[in-house]
């Protein structure tokens, strides 16, 4: 399925407390699970969903390296914490915190990826927006790799992993850059 061309809106949805948005997707990122809520909150039909990319649902204010972030982790056989914010298939959008790990066959073998995402805590945006709108100024200017550069000088800066990172915005024990 080709990506629709969708015009983001200014329209938030905000994820209500104690639900969670499920999906698995294969080797490639293509849907192959969601659960009720995922189908519900992105506007899209389970028909439509399933056997598509994922990133169907990338909003554009989300940096390219953060999926970088993303997918290194996850080829490590780790898992990732993040914030995203999805693209719903009416232009509107909602932030979610997003676990996602890598799945296992019965011999050890990543057959895909499972991911659990929930509501962002109370004022994550207040760090998330003004770094991803850094970063994507960064990649539009000198690229991606200079963009996956700034958040690696700033995780040092820091002394933290991304996962501990992300962990601690969320948290709220990191509330600044």
């Amino acid at each position: 399925m080709k990506k629709p061309h969708i015009k983001p809106t200014d329209k938030e949805t905000v994820l209500k407390d104690g639900e969670f948005i499920v999906s698995k997707t294969d080797l490639k990122s293509r849907i192959t699970y969601g659960n009720a809520y995922f189908i519900s909150i992105s506007g899209y039909s389970e028909e439509e969903l399933l056997g598509a990319p994922h990133n169907i649902l990338r909003h554009p204010d989300v940096p390219r390296c953060a999926f970088k972030m993303l997918y290194t982790l996850l080829e490590a056989g780790e898992e990732f914490f993040g914030f995203v914010k999805n693209l719903k298939k009416d232009g509107g959008y909602y932030w979610v915190f997003a676990n996602i790990t890598p799945s296992f066959d019965e011999s050890g073998k990543v057959v895909g990826y499972y991911s659990v995402r929930r509501k962002p805590r109370e004022g994550f945006k207040k760090v998330i927006e003004p770094l991803y709108q850094k970063l994507k100024e960064i990649e539009d200017k000198e690229g991606m790799e200079a963009s996956v550069k700034a958040v690696q000088d700033l995780l040092a800066q820091k002394n933290v992993s991304f996962n501990e990172f992300m962990l601690g915005i969320q948290k709220g024990v990191i509330n600044e850059l």
